[in-house]
């Protein structure tokens, strides 16, 4: 994915003022910023969710976006959840699905309503359905918000899998992931996407 002089404003204020991003396959980043930086809006475009003002984003290949706030319907179940979103990526069944749940541990919450579901494991839902379908690029917003101790290993053992399979994966947060896991660390302050630092062979 290659990011270039990306604005984006609401209501005549700036947000985003000419970002610049380079992500190469096989590459596990993050983005830090403080709440109102910009982070949620930057990754919104990245997707394809939202349009830039000015700038141009190229990628290569499937996305998978996982947002901040989930985006489920609490009357449904969370199987019934992995099978309209099987139907929609065209899946042929739901075998990376099954695997991604037991990796996460929340198989016996399957079969039950989302909206009586706690809030940590509607975002473990939230990344299996970003990931079900095997993206070569994956956006996480704030991903393991909720997530108990292991689980957040887990999570962290999960995106190395990735990225070591060739995988692009770039992880949005307010604070500093643990920043050992990561191969490169940008700073999103004042519109702009500081320039990375390499914090791992």
């Amino acid at each position: 994915m290659k990011v270039s002089g990306v604005h984006h404003a609401y209501r005549r204020k700036p947000v985003l003022r000419g970002v610049d991003l380079s992500l190469e396959r096989g590459v596990l980043a993050g983005v830090v910023g403080e709440n109102g930086a910009g982070k949620s809006t930057l990754l919104r475009i990245l997707s394809g969710e939202l349009r830039p003002d000015r700038g141009v984003v190229t990628h290569r290949g499937q996305i998978g976006s996982c947002p901040q706030q989930a985006v489920l319907n609490p009357a449904l179940t969370g199987r019934q959840h992995l099978n309209l979103f099987r139907s929609a990526y065209r899946l042929p069944g739901l075998g990376r699905a099954e695997e991604l749940v037991d990796v996460l541990g929340f198989g016996d919450c399957l079969d039950g309503l989302v909206g009586e579901l706690s809030g940590g494991t509607r975002q473990k839902l939230n990344l299996t359905l970003a990931l079900m379908h095997d993206p070569d690029v994956l956006l996480l917003d704030e991903p393991y918000q909720g997530f108990d101790w292991e689980t957040y290993l887990r999570f962290w053992d999960l995106t190395g899998q990735l990225r070591d399979e060739g995988r692009s994966v770039l992880v949005v947060s307010h604070l500093a992931p643990d920043v050992e896991r990561l191969d490169e660390l940008w700073h999103l302050a004042d519109g702009v996407l500081h320039a990375g630092k390499r914090v791992a062979a």
